[in-house]
């Protein structure tokens, strides 16, 4: 199965909004793509998550990745394309779960821990590669693994990843990457989460750079 291509991006970096309401979706996701985000992930276990999914598209360009998170069933997958979403994130590989949204034509990105998890990931026609935690796989973990796996699937790093950290990725040559609590919070203001963003994406950039 060939893969939905992951879109390109200049900085392929996800927010992870869990626990956002559907009332604090337009002003928070203004700010995050002000500032330069490029994909938004609500998790289905956010409060009312298919309603903040429906105005985050209805909010966001054409350009800008818009998707669910902790995606279980094929149930979900169908309902988030319902709403819009084109961007099917899970914890956990579910080949019926990819197919699923495969046949939406949705980016998919499972989450992956071992090489036997990423593999099969691949062999399902997923986009893109979770690594999580990957505060505990580390750079060198997720390299490791990455040697057998296609050389064109794009890896992800999300857990444990924020702007004091990009750096260790990056020089491994992980440039792609999920933020979430380093972002986002419940309870954070719009303005917050905007000054987040902004020295986020500061920080991806001057690890590009140091990348390089």
């Amino acid at each position: 199965m060939n893969p939905v291509p992951f879109p390109p991006m200049k900085r392929p970096l996800v927010a992870i909004l869990r626990g956002i309401k559907p009332d604090e979706v337009e002003g928070i996701v203004d700010g995050l793509i002000e500032s330069g985000m490029t994909a938004i992930e609500i998790p289905l276990n956010s409060p009312d998550p298919f309603s903040s999914i429906a105005i985050a598209v209805k909010k966001a360009p054409a350009e800008i990745l818009i998707g669910a998170g902790t995606v279980l069933t094929p149930e979900d997958v169908e309902r988030l394309h319902d709403v819009g979403g084109r961007l099917m994130v899970s914890p956990n590989v579910d080949p019926e779960v990819i197919a699923s949204a495969w046949d939406r034509g949705m980016v998919t990105m499972p989450g992956v821990f071992t090489a036997t998890e990423a593999l099969l990931a691949a062999k399902s026609g997923a986009s893109a590669l979770k690594f999580f935690p990957a505060g505990i796989l580390g750079a060198s973990g997720i390299t490791a693994i990455r040697a057998v796996l296609p050389a064109n699937l794009m890896i992800a790093a999300v857990g444990g990843i924020s702007d004091s950290n990009f750096g260790d990725y990056t020089r491994a040559g992980i440039h792609a990457f999920g933020l979430g609590t380093s972002l986002y919070k419940p309870g954070m203001t719009a303005a917050e989460v905007a000054e987040r963003a902004e020295a986020t994406i500061r920080a991806y950039d001057v690890a590009m750079q140091g990348s390089k």
